[in-house]
């Protein structure tokens, strides 16, 4: 059975005077369409809620329940999208740093520490700790990637009405064997990121 995160590293920042923390997470950095996308979530320390985890471990009809709850609950949480042109304009990296920056910049209540998962995205400018594997550990980082990719999904969605011939409500941007099939027969559409490379 795969471990829930807690609200350990929280709680203990807490004792030591930290009051609002930041859990941070990002999705969408390996498909070849489409944004990357960030969110940033201040929960109540201690208030747990059912199935939050890893999102890459729920359904998509779990994670959309489960944001929900978690939107209603939090005290405050803001997501950001950072553009496929963005992405070729300045390499996915740096993307996802703007992503992160943004949504943490947007929050309405500003955090005094931010909880981020991952080890390239701190924030040097504000105080950050970074977590490997913190979506599968930090409570508010596992609702972070909830939220990141639950909007991000939601986009992909949208996008399939528009160009329906690459099946992006499926493969959410992803290089499957349909997906690049798609792009053999009908090449580019103006989400796809130029600057990633693969064999058309």
């Amino acid at each position: 059975m795969i471990p829930s995160p807690t609200f350990e590293l929280e709680k203990m920042l807490v004792r030591e005077g930290i009051e609002l923390l930041a859990g941070v997470d990002e999705a969408g950095r390996g498909p070849v369409a489409g944004p990357v996308t960030a969110a940033a979530v201040i929960m109540p320390v201690g208030e747990l809620i059912k199935n939050v985890r890893d999102s890459k471990l729920l359904s998509e009809r779990q994670r959309e329940s489960v944001a929900e709850a978690i939107k209603e609950r939090a005290i405050d949480f803001s997501v950001a999208h950072v553009s496929n042109e963005t992405i070729d304009s300045v390499n996915i990296l740096n993307a996802t740093r703007l992503a992160v920056r943004t949504a943490v910049e947007t929050l309405r209540i500003k955090p005094q520490v931010i909880l981020i998962d991952g080890k390239f995205l701190n924030l040097k400018d504000r105080t950050c700790i970074s977590i490997v594997k913190g979506d599968s550990t930090i409570f508010s980082i596992a609702a972070a990637s909830i939220l990141a990719k639950t909007a991000r999904d939601a986009l992909m969605h949208s996008y399939s009405t528009e160009f329906p011939n690459y099946s992006f409500d499926k493969n959410k941007g992803y290089l499957t064997a349909q997906h690049l099939q798609a792009i053999r027969r009908h090449g580019f559409t103006p989400i796809h990121r130029r600057s990633f490379s693969f064999s058309v």
